[in-house]
């Protein structure tokens, strides 16, 4: 079948090579009365001759009518051929994008390719997107999800400043921030007399499968608190159904420590650590302290204390209703079954 705007039909295209073959007249005749180019009518004009000439038909044989319209239409534009890239070329350009970062049109000026094939080459080898490679190493990105809630919980701790009693300087500005440091009662000084409001240390725990999230603050990040905040944390996910087997942390001084091993053999968990100075191998969880950021930084907090009181209900909405793209933008509440308070 013809495109929409073709200025022949496949039955006018026949007219038009006859009206050429069969009937003696010129091409340029034949343009003038079709209402079409010269080019266009030579090649009617031709496809007609070859087709006559591989025998499947003869001019003005009318029995044939049918078979040459058919003939007449548009062929596909697709390549005789479309060879693919040598193996050579393909390991030559994804050692390129790994160890450069380099684009297409780099890579092929650099191979001598166009630039349109390395792309190609680099959609079938998933290395389109650097987002699909790790910024320190070059190689592809390798995601992985357990297979039940509970078969891997990861902790870490994520330290915030704490807010002066009547706001920080995030929304007050800096001039008035400061009033507000100094204004704050019962604060030690620092080396240049201005005091310290200290830090607020958030133990987070997160499971692997459903990313359901279990928070803490506290003062401190040292092994008796993140062991105490461990025993919570799997207590709450049994009232959940969830038995906790293994948990993954960094390297930090209190997950090293001998009261951590010893409160996961006590808990029946297995505890993992992940390779020094490799944080994606925490990644979920070092994404869920940039989700945290909403709870953080993105409202106006009078105090320390309100930003505390506001966590419990943050984590609630993040759990039950916030909508998360990792899991076909469901809430991670609903990875668990016959949880209390699941649809509230």
């Amino acid at each position: 079948m013809s495109h929409a705007n073709a200025a022949l039909t496949p039955r006018a295209r026949l007219r038009l090579a006859r009206f050429v073959v069969d009937d003696g007249h010129t091409i340029s005749q034949a343009a003038a009365r079709f209402e079409v180019s010269y080019r266009t009518a030579k090649r009617w004009v031709d496809r007609y001759l070859e087709l006559v000439g591989l025998g499947l038909g003869h001019p003005g044989q009318a029995a044939m009518q049918a078979g040459m319209q058919a003939a007449m239409n548009d062929r596909s534009s697709r390549p005789h051929r479309s060879p693919k890239t040598p193996p050579r070329l393909v390991r030559r350009i994804v050692s390129l994008r790994r160890r450069k970062r380099w684009g297409p049109v780099e890579i092929g000026d650099a191979l001598g390719l166009p630039a349109s094939t390395v792309h190609a080459v680099l959609v079938r080898c998933r290395l389109n997107r650097l987002s699909h490679l790790d910024r320190l190493t070059g190689e592809p990105v390798r995601r992985y999800e357990h297979e039940h809630p509970g078969d891997l919980l990861h902790v870490d701790v994520k330290k915030l400043g704490n807010i002066p009693d009547g706001g920080g300087w995030r929304y007050t500005g800096r001039q008035q921030g400061r009033q507000h440091r100094a204004a704050t009662p019962d604060k030690p000084k620092n080396a240049h007399h201005n005091p310290k409001m200290g830090t607020a240390f958030v133990h987070t725990v997160i499971d692997d499968h459903s990313r359901v999230a279990y928070a803490e603050i506290h003062d401190d990040e040292t092994a008796a608190t993140a062991t105490a905040v461990l025993h919570r944390a799997v207590a709450w996910f049994a009232d959940r159904g969830v038995s906790v087997h293994a948990v993954l942390s960094d390297n930090g001084s209190a997950y090293r420590s001998f009261l951590w091993r010893d409160t996961c053999a006590a808990l029946g968990v297995t505890p993992k650590r992940t390779r020094p100075y490799r944080p994606q191998t925490n990644g979920k969880i070092e994404r869920f302290h940039r989700t945290l950021g909403a709870w953080a930084f993105d409202r106006f907090y009078p105090s320390e204390a309100d930003r505390r009181a506001a966590l419990p209900a943050w984590l609630h909405d993040y759990n039950h209703h916030r909508p998360h793209t990792a899991i076909g933008r469901l809430a991670p509440i609903t990875r668990l079954t016959n949880v209390p308070g699941q649809h509230s």
